[in-house]
């Protein structure tokens, strides 16, 4: 099986998220796109960050299960701080991954990607994919990559977050599923 990866905080999932996994997935030729939401991010600040139980449900309810994408819990059952050299070893094993997985970042984790832990050993376990954020999005990036020529869905989790909480429209940013449980279990409200 081929896959590719995209991780993130899913605070909360929406479109932008599940279009550009299926958009790599499709255009490079991947059976599946594995999205996998960290416990606790080290390169994000934390602090509006819900309980992963719930980040791991919403991103549940938003995937077909059997279908093309797949959720993996790997690292909030972990535990602890997630680092993505960690988690792609445990998905090769878990997966039985053919050849190199892919790997999707958005340009706006690029310049960073130098700090991340192992990033040299990272940018060799996999096909990274640099996705753009923004239209006017550009790459500094110095390790081996692809810039991924994705349609930009302007959507952020912050944006919607930040909507819930002044009571203003979020449907047909996220899925369906997604805003029944944040409104069922009283999130970001």
């Amino acid at each position: 099986m081929r896959a590719v990866v995209l991780g993130g905080t899913f605070n909360p999932v929406h479109y932008g998220h599940l279009f550009i996994a299926e958009e790599v997935r499709i255009d490079f030729g991947y059976d599946v796109a594995i999205l996998v939401p960290a416990n606790q991010p080290v390169h994000k600040d934390p602090s509006p960050l819900i309980d992963g139980c719930h980040r791991l449900e919403m991103l549940r309810r938003a995937v077909e299960e059997g279908g093309s994408l797949l959720v993996e819990p790997c690292e909030i059952e972990r535990g602890g701080p997630s680092y993505s050299v960690d988690t792609i070893e445990v998905l090769v094993r878990r997966y039985g991954i053919d050849g190199k997985p892919g790997f999707i970042i958005g340009d706006d984790l690029a310049a960073g990607f130098s700090t991340w832990k192992d990033a040299e050993r990272l940018s060799r376990s996999v096909d990274l994919y640099v996705a753009r954020r923004t239209l006017e999005g550009s790459v500094r990036l110095e390790f081996p990559h692809r810039s991924v020529a994705n349609t930009v869905l302007p959507i952020s989790s912050s944006e919607i977050r930040r909507r819930i909480s002044e009571g203003r429209a979020v449907r047909f940013l996220l899925p369906d599923e997604v805003l029944a449980y944040i409104k069922e279990n009283n999130l970001y409200g």
